[in-house]
């Protein structure tokens, strides 16, 4: 059990947040089916990005790690070889769907397995898309893992999502590149982009149409090694955007933040909120880069739809927090998705806002929050549900109260954040 810091004199200071998690996933994977060396800065050391390198690993690829410094010797497409016993995906939806686009093509078979949590989320999403492809992907009778990945040949084909999920996508991207012919896929809506123009940075030929919905791939690509700095990641950035916009008496700067477009949805949450915050771009030749400044702000509520969830989906949790903050009524709608998260996200976060003294309204899609600048604590013990994104939003709630609150799974919270509460702790002096 966790005892959560109160924040009374406010959050102060700079602070450089850890490299970006889908980056750093992306990074691993690409560098490791590239020929020669491909050198990694930043990387993540959160457990999810363990969990891709060890899988990489275990399929042959010898990578080495320093700190956050990752040295890969790539074996290109076709070098993978059989792993010796199932793949342990962890918590990792990101490995898991991609690993099933990519070893879906490859001439072997792979087991692929997770934690208990992981072994409830829906793979169906990738399993069925990817059939269209030629893959076949054996999942448990509810559509979960664990699963079999029966590689074999792969056809190009033209497919429509039929989720708006950046993961799906990116799976169907990395099968495309074994086909036998160029493939088109097309979005729902505008999803992150960390691969393609990861893909194209290693030699890949992948188009977006000016629609920025249609993607273009064409196969049997010649990879080559490449130097990766991972910018720092907006969605842990994000935590603390929101602890300086609630506390009282703080200032933040976050240093390096990735600003990719298809990533800020929470910037411009804050800036529909009315926050005080200040965005400083800087120049960079990958992802678009800057530095992001927030203080203590009166915000306003929001209202977001189905259009605005892709660029928020992993923030959403925050952005409830947000509006618990804000005075007046905020509603959030067409997050279905955040029911198949690492916990049922819609559940999970109005159970935590109630204990907060929040009036919230759970929907099918979304939450009715009615926000106010000062809450009545109901119930001192907070849970993280074994979600890492849970557990650091409930921290930052706490920051604000005025009576000790405490956190129960927190080890949760190392998933994608492990250095969370010593970053937490640089800001608030030393004195957490």
């Amino acid at each position: 059990m966790k005892i959560l810091p109160t924040a009374p004199q406010g959050l102060q200071g700079t602070l450089q947040v850890p490299g970006d998690k889908s980056i750093s996933h992306r990074a691993l994977m690409i560098g490791s089916i590239s020929e020669g060396e491909t050198q990694i800065e930043n990387f993540l050391t959160g457990e999810d990005c363990l969990s891709t390198l060890q899988a990489f690993r275990d399929l042959g690829v010898q990578i080495e790690l320093t700190g956050t410094q990752v040295t890969i010797h790539g074996v290109g497409l076709t070098g993978l070889k059989a792993a010796n016993h199932p793949l342990d995906m962890g918590n990792s939806g990101t490995t898991t769907r991609l690993m099933m686009g990519l070893l879906a093509g490859q001439p072997f078979e792979s087991h692929l397995t997770g934690d208990d949590s992981l072994q409830k989320r829906p793979m169906k999403r990738v399993a069925e898309p990817l059939s269209q492809f030629g893959g076949r992907i054996d999942l448990s009778r509810a559509g979960t893992l664990p699963a079999t990945v029966i590689g074999q040949p792969l056809h190009a084909t033209n497919y429509q999502l039929k989720v708006a999920s950046a993961q799906v996508k990116s799976a169907l991207i990395l099968a495309a590149l074994q086909a036998d012919g160029p493939s088109t896929i097309k979005e729902l809506l505008p999803t992150r982009d960390h691969t393609e123009i990861m893909l194209r940075q290693f030699g890949a030929e992948v188009e977006t149409a000016a629609d920025g919905l249609t993607i273009t791939v064409q196969p049997q690509p010649k990879l080559r090694g490449q130097s990766v700095v991972v910018p720092s990641d907006i969605s842990s950035a994000a935590f603390f955007l929101v602890a300086g916009a609630i506390t009282p008496h703080s200032a933040i700067i976050l240093t390096n933040v990735n600003l990719n477009p298809t990533r800020t949805g929470i910037l411009q949450v804050l800036q529909k909120m009315q926050a005080d915050l200040t965005i400083t771009p800087k120049p960079s030749d990958g992802e678009p880069l800057g530095d992001l400044t927030i203080k203590t702000s009166d915000l306003a509520p929001i209202e977001i739809g189905a259009a605005d969830i892709p660029a928020v989906i992993d923030e959403l949790p925050l952005v409830a927090l947000l509006a618990a903050r804000a005075q007046g009524q905020s509603v959030i709608r067409g997050a279905e998705e955040l029911r198949v998260k690492e916990t049922d996200r819609i559940a999970t976060v109005v159970s935590e806002l109630r204990k907060l003294g929040v009036t919230v309204e759970e929907l099918p899609d979304g939450m009715i929050i009615q926000g106010r600048p000062a809450w009545d604590i109901q119930d001192h013990q907070l849970d993280s549900y074994g979600d890492h994104r849970l557990g650091m939003m409930n921290a930052i709630a706490a920051l604000t109260a005025d009576e000790q609150l405490t956190l129960a799974n927190e080890a949760a919270i190392r998933v994608s954040y492990p250095t969370f509460f010593a970053d937490l702790d640089h800001l608030l002096g030393g004195q957490a």
